[in-house]
């Protein structure tokens, strides 16, 4: 039983620690809760960094969790631009601040999220070289688009995921010239495969971006601390203005790690491992969002999911689970996308090897359609790009696991809701 004099402590000023805080609240706990970001905003959601805010299109105030006022009408204690650099698991003590601040907790949630992967190659520390993870990379980045847009400049990209391609297409609105670099044989190949990660390549070529494949960064030209071209393994030199870093996000394990918790092994996404309660082996620490490795019955693997869902609904999880809850995460992973006139919806799980075809239900050239990942006839995940209001129906077809005939997943006219 969870009374008034606990205190709750959650490390991670995100999404998931946010809405942990949230839910605590709505679920009735009454006791102390401390909420510890190293960041210097309050809690912001990360999608619109590179979706609407880059673009201009939505204001900074729109991008956060709460109104400034909540964190004190809900008596959430919030202690920003402070690190915690130390957790004493025996003394059940987090350490934070310049001040060496110590406080006792009853209960744990590290929600510390994941940072950017550097590129380790010369050049690295010219003006700029960007990476987008906080929000004031984006507003950093907002001015140079902006910029290069004006000046018909030249911006290198590192990596073709999400995050480079929404940079991509950002850039390209804003008049940049645009060059990907990334060593897969298509965009977004570890999570799409081949087959759709080329729909992604053309839709970017037709807008003017350049992609140079099977390549990596060996090397970022500059003089007077300025960027002048970026250089690759094949020996090719790019111009280059600017450089974005987008080669994904590592987990931020050293609290755990230092801690002695578990952390999982890179094929399972190296964040710290917890149950399906969100829970680690220690029974009052938890950790959710993108610094999670959770166990995934539905897909037989454990996973680290680094997308807005994923902290959107672990940290309520979590929070529960803290309270004593009877918690089962099980979510089907999710995430969505938005470049140019295209937008996606994504759920499952299905990286390349683990299928045997990609069924599509609509018009592909059109870019209206349906792809699903299945094997052995059954869907393992599914992408809608411009259909709408059918994630509940591809999701459910997940769930079940039952087979499908492919003949009737392609069939736009049988309802989804009838193969599951």
């Amino acid at each position: 039983m969870v009374d008034a004099d606990q205190t709750f402590v959650i490390v991670g000023g995100g999404l998931a620690g946010a809405k942990a805080a949230e839910t605590l609240r709505s679920e009735g706990f009454t006791g102390r809760v401390i909420l510890i970001s190293d960041e210097r905003d309050r809690p912001y959601e990360r999608p619109p960094l590179s979706k609407g805010y880059l673009l201009g299109k939505e204001e900074r105030d729109s991008v956060f969790v709460h109104e400034p006022a909540w964190y004190a009408q809900h008596d959430v204690e919030l202690h920003l631009g402070q690190t915690v650099d130390a957790l004493d698991r025996a003394a059940k003590t987090v350490r934070f601040g310049d001040d060496g601040t110590l406080v006792h907790y009853d209960k744990l949630l590290l929600a510390t999220g994941a940072e950017p992967r550097r590129l380790d190659i010369p050049g690295t520390d010219l003006a700029g070289v960007h990476h987008l993870r906080r929000i004031a990379h984006a507003e950093r980045l907002k001015g140079v688009l902006g910029a290069l847009g004006r000046d018909n400049g030249h911006l290198v990209i590192a990596g073709a995921g999400w995050i480079g391609l929404e940079v991509a297409a950002a850039a390209r609105q804003y008049g940049a010239e645009v060059t990907v670099v990334d060593p897969a044989p298509t965009p977004l190949h570890h999570v799409l495969g081949p087959e759709l990660g080329a729909l992604f390549a053309d839709l970017h070529r037709e807008h003017g971006v350049r992609f140079h494949f099977g390549v990596r960064l060996t090397e970022i030209v500059g003089q007077d601390g300025m960027v002048l071209a970026a250089r690759t393994d094949d020996g090719e030199e790019h111009p280059a203005h600017d450089v974005l870093a987008a080669i994904g996000a590592a987990p931020r394990t050293a609290l755990a790690e230092g801690a002695g918790l578990e952390i999982a092994d890179r094929a399972h996404g190296g964040g710290i491992v917890v149950d399906e309660r969100l829970r680690t082996a220690d029974p009052d620490i938890y950790a959710a969002g993108d610094v999670a490795s959770f166990p995934l019955a539905l897909f037989g693997s454990r996973l680290r999911v680094e997308h807005w869902a994923n902290a959107l609904n672990g940290g309520p999880a979590a929070a529960r689970a803290m309270l004593g809850g009877d918690v089962t995460y099980d979510r089907v992973p999710y995430f969505f996308s938005d470049q140019y006139d295209l937008g996606m919806e994504y759920s499952g799980w299905a990286p390349p090897g683990s299928y045997d075809q990609v069924v599509i239900r609509g018009d592909a050239g059109k870019r209206e359609f349906i792809a699903f990942w299945v094997k052995e006839g059954r869907v393992l995940a599914g992408m809608n790009v411009n259909v709408w209001d059918v994630t509940d129906p591809i999701q459910q077809l997940i769930r079940s696991r039952a087979r499908v005939d492919t003949e009737r997943l392609a069939d736009p006219h049988v309802p989804l809701s009838a193969l599951a």
